[in-house]
């Protein structure tokens, strides 16, 4: 699939649709911080983004079902009736049949009022694309609103990137409306959506890339790790590229320097990245992590209040 089209089409006026994938913060105890959590879900909402939980910052991959539970009751509480937000169904070490794994994850979403957003599983790698789409349709079958995932092993180890063949047959499945891409690759993304042009125009491409958010102008949404860092600067990045404010492109270059730092190797670290800057904004109370989630070095805490400058936050 060529991509000149795509790169001939940059699209400013568009609105875009932003989902901030939620870190899980932590009190210095080591407790969740579950009144800070639920503060800053609905900042981000106020702000203009949706929020995504049980996503890979917010450590589904440790979380147990209980856990999972909890983060789906806190994330009702916190917004209240009605609000819309994404979820992960995530199976990864789950045993039993693929689909009904998927289901159950879905309907606990869905009973909280919640979008669901499928996890790749690695028992699924490698897979013919047919046997793959056989298996979300029978996942997805009698869900409204779906979401799908690829991913790449830089971000966890189930996780892959997707064939063509593959991503054409999840199109064609009409409960996903949409695809979030986290290859960090823009050709990859740009394949994604010329595909998306050529066989199902109303299908979301939501990037995954915090090394190139500027993957909205050429038609990708976003759900990002990297929106919770400062969810108030992304919406007002988003409102600039919809209004043709050139101002979009200094505000978008900052908020790209704190992802070209927060997103370096070891890339799962991303996290304490998060939790630093967060903890220094002041809307965490400590900047811990899941325990057994990488570690930044000490000296991150002064590189990212230089990202903060640049924001101006």
């Amino acid at each position: 699939m060529k991509i000149t089209s795509v790169l001939q089409r940059q699209q400013p006026g568009r609105k875009v649709q932003g989902i901030a994938a939620g870190l899980l913060p932590y009190r210095p105890s080591g407790e969740v911080a579950v009144e800070a959590f639920q503060k800053h879900l609905l900042a981000t909402h106020r702000a203009g983004l949706m929020n995504a939980v049980n996503m890979d910052t917010g450590y589904v991959n440790y979380l147990s079902v209980a856990e999972k539970q909890e983060v789906l009751r806190w994330t009702r509480e916190a917004l209240g009736k009605d609000v819309p937000f994404v979820a992960g169904a995530y199976i990864e070490g789950q045993d039993g049949h693929i689909a009904a794994l998927y289901r159950k994850e879905m309907e606990s979403i869905v009973g909280a009022g919640g979008i669901p957003i499928l996890f790749q599983t690695s028992q699924l790698r490698g897979k013919p694309a047919k046997g793959k789409a056989a298996i979300y349709q029978d996942a997805c079958r009698g869900f409204s609103h779906v979401l799908a995932f690829e991913l790449g092993q830089m971000f966890a180890p189930s996780g892959e990137i997707f064939d063509e063949e593959t991503v054409r047959r999840l199109m064609d499945i009409p409960e996903i409306k949409g695809m979030k891409h986290s290859s960090l690759d823009r050709r990859i993304e740009m394949q994604r959506l010329a595909l998306r042009g050529a066989h199902r125009p109303d299908f979301r491409i939501y990037t995954g890339n915090d090394l190139g958010i500027n993957m909205i102008e050429y038609g990708s949404d976003y759900l990002l790790g990297l929106a919770t860092f400062a969810p108030e600067k992304f919406a007002e990045r988003d409102r600039l590229w919809e209004a043709g404010d050139s101002q979009y492109y200094a505000i978008s270059d900052a908020l790209q320097y704190l992802g070209n730092v927060a997103f370096r190797e070891p890339v799962p670290a991303y996290k304490h990245s998060a939790a630093i800057f967060l903890h220094l904004m002041g809307r965490i109370p400590s900047p811990r992590t899941h325990p057994k989630n990488p570690s930044r070095p000490d000296w991150e805490s002064e590189i990212l209040k230089d990202c903060a400058r640049r924001l101006c936050v």
